[in-house]
């Protein structure tokens, strides 16, 4: 394959049409969380995957894991867990069985808030895709998304 064969061009258009739809997308709901929440996308994201941690086997997740989640680097999702915690909606603490661990809970403050923004979140998504499906480049990739049935664990 040569850089100008049209396999490769294919691809790069799909790649972009993907971003573009991906950045529409957050643009919205950055714009609709912020004016509705005073949350960003990555607050919000951050919110809902460590609401979803338990106290059993395997339900409390490390900082890499948790930044894989939010698509973050590790020191961008440590700044972010330690300004959602100087708002009272995170709290840190030792893990119980190793002391280098420390586990990130959402506070009953961040799962109240976390209660009151999805519902936004959910809207915005619906009215961001629904606009992108306006677009005929796009149209494909909404449905894809659409038909997507992932599990909500992380």
């Amino acid at each position: 394959m040569t850089a100008t064969d049209p396999a490769l061009t294919a691809l790069a258009q799909s790649w972009c049409a993907l971003s573009l739809l991906h950045g529409r997308i957050e643009a919205h709901l950055e714009r609709t969380l912020q004016a509705s929440h005073d949350l960003s996308v990555r607050e919000y994201s951050l919110l809902d995957v460590l609401s979803r941690q338990h106290n059993g086997p395997g339900g409390h997740l490390q900082m890499k894991q948790v930044a894989d989640a939010v698509v973050l680097s590790q020191s961008a999702t440590t700044r972010l867990v330690t300004r959602l915690e100087d708002r009272g909606l995170l709290s840190r603490y030792l893990c119980a069985t190793d002391r280098r661990g420390i586990y990130t809970d959402v506070t009953e403050a961040g799962l109240a808030l976390l209660a009151e923004a999805r519902p936004t979140n959910d809207t915005a998504l619906r009215e961001a895709l629904d606009e992108a499906a306006k677009d005929p480049e796009l149209t494909p990739l909404v449905r894809a998304v659409e038909a997507l049935r992932i599990p909500t664990s992380v």
